[in-house]
């Protein structure tokens, strides 16, 4: 590989860290807001209506979308540093939101300190939450992805992508309304009906976003002339 295509393969992959980190975080500050998709018509799991989820939900799959994509043109190590990456950018942001609320507005503020604490308040335990919950997700989801890379020597695209997906999808929709629901978030009635309805919820974009790893990999391949199962190294 000469080293322009080098200086090209870096840039895709510090856009893809922005586009994840962007996502992360967005996904957290936006969490509060809940919406429903009706789909099925009116159908409830276990004391929870299905599909009536946090906007946090919307941006969030595309994390790992974009891991996965990370992991198939570039490699597990740099898949790694952009989770690492992420959680760095939660915690800065947390740091921020905390500093803002600590200050007191002015009278003339068109955002009030009640008003900002209603919307940003919860924020810190959202983010502690989702961090947990994504750091564990996302290295399961990295690590599966890789085991299946080798298994099937880089054959069968999306059976590790959805493979690795729907169980690091349920072990962050588990772990972030377990986590919420422990410190007193979300009421412990609704724990079950949200872990299904969140999980399922991420289950069918999963499948919607399989075409897409597809896409791009294929233009990622054919840019950079990649075999089958091939990498690039970009130290």
């Amino acid at each position: 590989m000469t080293q322009k295509d080098k200086r090209v393969a870096f840039s895709i992959y510090l856009y893809l860290g922005a586009l994840f980190i962007t996502s992360l975080v967005v996904s957290n500050l936006i969490f509060q807001k809940f919406f429903f998709w009706k789909p099925f018509g009116d159908v409830t799991v276990l004391g929870a209506p299905l599909f009536e989820v946090s906007v946090g939900i919307l941006p969030y799959p595309l994390t790992f979308l974009i891991t996965d994509l990370i992991s198939e043109i570039f490699g597990k190590k740099k898949a790694n540093q952009v989770v690492v990456a992420g959680i760095f950018a939660s915690v800065f942001s947390l740091a921020i939101i905390y500093t803002a609320s600590a200050v007191s507005a002015t009278d003339w503020s068109p955002v009030s300190d009640i008003k900002f604490k209603e919307v940003f308040g919860n924020t810190i335990v959202a983010v502690f939450a989702s961090m947990m919950a994504y750091l564990l997700a996302q290295f399961v989801d990295i690590q599966i992805y890789h085991f299946w890379k080798r298994v099937t020597k880089g054959k069968y695209l999306w059976l590790r992508n959805n493979f690795s997906t729907f169980s690091s999808q349920f072990i962050d929709t588990f772990t972030v309304v377990l986590l919420l629901c422990s410190f007193g978030e979300i009421p412990w009635s609704l724990f079950y009906g949200l872990v299904i309805s969140g999980f399922v919820f991420k289950v069918f974009i999963a499948f919607l976003d399989t075409p897409l790893l597809y896409f791009f990999v294929y233009l990622l391949r054919r840019r950079f002339n990649l075999k089958i199962g091939e990498e690039i190294s970009l130290d």
